[in-house]
C-alpha cells in the first residue's frame, strides 16, 4: 500500500529504534525477559489488554486465547506485549461492576499511552468490559481490534434449555412461589452455567459484543461465536494477524467511526431485543469518540426497527442456536435496508461487503421483517413529570396489558429497605400496584446496579402474578424481563422527582405515548422538594469519591465529565521519553 507506515514512523520507534541512553535500558530490559532484538526491532509493538482473572467465569478462556492472539501477532510479523488489565466480573464485584467501567476505560486508555504500544487488541465480553475497554481505546485512537468472549454453551436442566438470568429469574420465582422444591432449584443451578463464556441470552454481553461487531470493531461474525468452539480460537489468531496490518495502514477507530456507525449499532440493538444497558454504554462510547448520540435517538430508531431475533429474554432461543441459525451476520443480511452499509470496518472493507454472503439458516430463530418477534419498540424511552431527562423501558419483555397502567405507588427508600419488606404479609400492595425503588442510581447506590427487575412479593406470586410495573433509577441485567422503568433520571439521590413519590401516589405509565408521570399536582410536587434533604456522599475516599464527583446520569452515559473530548482529536499527551 502507498501510505504504508515505515518501520521509522511506529510509535514504538522511539522507545526501541533511536540510540540514546533511555532505550538502551528499553532494549536491555526487553532482553532480560528473553527476547532477542530480532523480535522486535522494526516490528509493530501489539498491546494485548486482556481482562482476564480467577473471578471472571466469563473469561476463562481467555488464557488460552491470548496465546492464541498472540500467535497471529508473531506470524503476522508484530511483537505481542500482554497488559493484563483490571476485571469486571459481573456476578461478583459489589455493589456492582458499572462502578468501575470507567475505572477500566481510563486504565485502558493510560496504558496505552505510557506504554509503547503502536496498536492493541482488546479482549473482552463480560458486560461492561466491552464498552469500558472500546472507550479507552477510542480516547487514545491507536489502531483497535476487539476480540468478544463469546457466549457460554446452553444450559441444561432435565432436558430443557436454560438461559442465563432468564431463567434464574424465572425458576426463582417458582421456588418462592412453592411450585418447584429445592432439588429442583439445585438442579437449575448445577445446569445453567457449565462452560466458559459470558450469558448465552441476549443480555448486555452479547448486545455489547454485536453493537462493537456493527460498529466495525471486530472480523466479520465474531461476536456470535460461542466461547467453547474452535472456530473461536480460529477468530482469535486472525484477529492477532489483522491488528499487525492494520497498525502498518495506520488504521485508527476515529479514522472509520461516525454518526452512522452508531445508528447501525442501535439498529442492530433493537432487531436484537437487546438490552436496556445498551443506551447507557452506547451514549458514552459514542461520546468518547466525538459523536453525539441522544437516547432520544434510540427512541426514534427504535420506532422503526422490528425486533426480529427470537431470541431470551424477548423471545425462546439462546446465543448457541442464534450462532447455527446465521449468526449476526445473518441477522443483519435481514436488516439490510435500515443500515448504512457503507461504513468501514476494521478488516477494511465496509458493512456491505462483510455481508455479501451472509445468510439465515432458521428463520425461527432469525426472523425476516415481515415475520417480527415484535413489529417495532424493542426498547423504549420514557418522558415525564417522574423522568423530565428520561426513563427506559424494554416493551418486548413485559406483558402486554402493563404498557398501559395506572396504579397506586408502593415504595422502598432503597435496596435494604426493598429486601426486608418485600415478602412481608403486612406489605400493603396488589398486582395493580408499582413498586418503586429509591436510592439506586449512579450516586445513589452507588453505581446504578442491576436492581431494575424488583421482585415481586410472594404473596403475589403465590397468586399466580408474574409481571407488575416496577420504577427505579437502576439499571437491570439484560437477561432479565418484566414491566421494569429504568435509568429514571434524574436520579433520586439527586434530588429527582423519584425521590418525592410515597406510598399511595398514582403513576401512569403508557409505553406507546412514551409517558411516566406522578399523578399529584404541581404545588404538591414542589412543596415536597422544598421539604427533600440531600443524603449524605457515600464514599470519603479513594475511587469512589473521584467517582462521585465526576459521575453524569444515565442519559448523559455515566461516563467522567473531565474524560469527554471537546472534539474529535488525534491522540495527544504521549509521554515524553527521550
Amino acid at each position: 500500500m502507498a501510505n504504508r507506515k515505515k518501520p521509522e514512523e511506529l510509535r514504538s520507534h522511539r522507545w526501541y529504534g533511536v540510540k540514546d541512553l533511555r532505550s538502551f535500558g528499553h532494549r536491555s530490559r526487553t532482553a532480560q525477559m528473553g527476547y532477542h532484538k530480532s523480535d522486535y526491532a522494526g516490528k509493530p509493538v501489539i498491546a494485548i489488554i486482556n481482562t482476564w482473572s480467577d473471578i471472571n467465569p466469563c473469561h476463562t478462556h481467555f488464557k488460552q486465547r491470548v496465546e492464541e492472539v498472540k500467535r497471529g501477532i508473531w506470524q503476522a510479523g508484530g511483537f505481542p506485549v500482554e497488559m493484563p488489565a483490571i476485571s469486571l466480573s459481573e456476578p461478583f464485584q459489589k455493589p456492582t461492576t458499572m462502578l468501575y467501567r470507567n475505572l477500566l476505560a481510563m486504565e485502558t486508555e493510560e496504558l496505552l499511552r505510557s506504554y509503547p504500544a503502536d496498536g492493541c487488541v482488546l479482549m473482552g465480553g463480560c458486560d461492561k468490559t466491552t464498552p469500558a475497554l472500546l472507550m479507552g481505546a477510542f480516547s487514545m485512537n491507536l489502531p483497535s481490534i476487539f476480540v468478544p468472549a463469546g457466549p457460554m454453551l446452553r444450559g441444561d436442566f432435565r432436558g430443557e434449555f436454560l438461559g442465563s438470568g432468564s431463567d434464574t429469574w424465572k425458576y426463582w420465582a417458582e421456588l418462592r412461589a412453592g411450585n418447584i422444591t429445592e432439588a429442583d432449584w439445585q438442579g437449575v443451578e448445577d445446569g445453567i452455567a457449565r462452560s466458559p463464556g459470558h450469558c448465552m441470552t441476549m443480555g448486555t454481553a452479547s448486545t455489547m459484543t454485536s453493537a462493537a461487531e456493527v460498529i466495525g470493531l471486530t472480523l466479520p461474525g465474531a461476536s456470535s461465536i460461542p466461547a467453547a468452539d474452535s472456530r473461536h480460537a480460529q477468530m482469535a489468531t486472525l484477529t492477532g494477524k489483522r491488528i499487525v496490518d492494520m497498525v502498518w495502514e495506520d488504521l485508527k477507530p476515529l479514522d472509520f467511526i461516525n454518526a452512522n456507525s452508531f445508528d447501525n449499532a442501535v439498529r442492530t440493538v433493537l432487531a436484537l431485543g437487546g438490552s436496556t444497558n445498551s443506551l447507557v454504554h452506547l451514549v458514552a462510547m459514542a461520546k468518547r469518540a466525538g459523536v453525539h448520540l441522544s437516547i432520544d435517538r434510540f427512541d426514534s430508531l427504535a420506532r422503526t426497527t422490528p425486533v426480529i431475533a427470537n431470541l431470551r429474554p424477548s423471545g425462546k432461543y439462546l446465543m448457541e442456536d442464534f450462532y447455527y441459525a446465521g449468526g449476526l451476520r445473518g441477522l443483519l443480511s435481514n436488516i439490510k435496508d435500515l443500515l448504512k452499509l457503507d461504513e468501514l470496518c476494521v478488516n477494511g472493507k465496509t458493512l456491505g461487503e462483510n455481508l455479501e454472503d451472509a445468510k439465515v439458516f432458521n428463520t425461527d430463530v432469525i426472523r425476516t421483517q415481515n415475520r417480527a418477534l415484535q413489529k417495532n419498540d424493542g426498547l423504549a424511552v420514557l418522558r415525564g413529570n417522574l423522568a423530565p431527562d428520561g426513563a427506559i423501558i424494554k416493551p418486548a419483555a413485559m406483558e402486554a396489558h402493563l404498557r398501559k397502567h395506572t396504579g397506586p405507588a408502593v415504595v422502598f427508600k432503597d435496596y435494604n429497605d426493598l429486601n426486608t419488606r418485600i415478602d412481608s404479609e403486612s406489605l400493603d400492595i396488589h398486582k395493580d400496584s408499582v413498586i418503586v425503588l429509591q436510592s439506586a442510581g449512579p450516586q445513589g447506590a452507588p453505581g446504578m446496579p442491576e436492581w431494575g427487575q424488583l421482585p415481586i412479593p410472594q404473596k403475589l406470586l403465590k397468586q399466580g402474578v408474574r409481571d407488575m410495573v416496577r420504577i427505579s433509577d437502576a439499571r437491570m441485567s439484560g437477561t432479565s424481563y418484566g414491566a421494569c422503568v429504568l435509568h429514571v433520571t434524574p436520579e433520586s439521590h439527586v434530588g429527582g422527582p423519584l425521590a418525592l413519590v410515597q406510598d399511595g401516589d398514582l403513576i401512569s405509565l403508557d409505553v406507546e405515548n412514551r409517558t411516566i408521570n406522578l399523578l399529584i399536582s404541581d404545588n404538591e410536587m414542589m412543596n415536597r422538594k422544598a421539604a427533600w434533604v440531600a443524603p449524605v456522599a457515600k464514599f470519603t475516599r479513594g475511587y469512589g469519591t473521584l467517582y462521585l464527583k465526576h459521575i453524569q446520569q444515565a442519559d448523559k452515559g455515566c461516563d467522567f465529565d473531565f474524560l469527554e473530548p471537546e472534539e474529535k482529536l488525534e491522540p495527544k499527551g504521549d509521554p515524553e521519553i527521550h
